[in-house]
């Protein structure tokens, strides 16, 4: 004599749920991600095209400070001594990043010559 329950059919996994959290996590990272703000900043590397004339201006940029030709400078008196070395906002300022200097600081210093009004910056390493 058998005592045990009839054995009931086995039921397939619904994959409702899984997809309704699959579209949770999609919907999550859709708004959660930044579109749109990347920026493009134009900084040719060294070496490509056009040569260069005149006073040397090389703008070395550290964690903490500035440096134009080997001279320290503070940022805001940057574009100004750079006014004297320059025959035409077209000439070309070598920018170069020393001691770990981040990627932001090198851009800052960029915008704030482009802000200037110089258009030529060459980025070396």
């Amino acid at each position: 004599m058998n005592l045990s329950p009839p054995a009931r059919p086995r039921r397939r996994p619904s994959l409702t749920p899984m997809i309704d959290v699959v579209f949770l996590l999609l919907v999550f990272f859709m708004l959660a991600s930044r579109f749109g703000l990347d920026a493009v900043i134009p900084l040719p590397l060294a070496g490509g095209g056009g040569g260069y004339e005149g006073a040397p201006r090389l703008v070395e940029i550290r964690p903490e400070t500035l440096a134009l030709n080997g001279q320290p400078m503070a940022a805001a008196a940057l574009p100004g001594a750079l006014e004297g070395l320059t025959a035409t906002p077209a000439d070309t300022i070598i920018l170069r990043g020393r001691d770990d200097a981040d990627l932001q600081r090198v851009i800052g210093v960029a915008e704030t010559l482009r802000a200037a009004g110089f258009q030529r910056l060459v980025l070396i390493e």
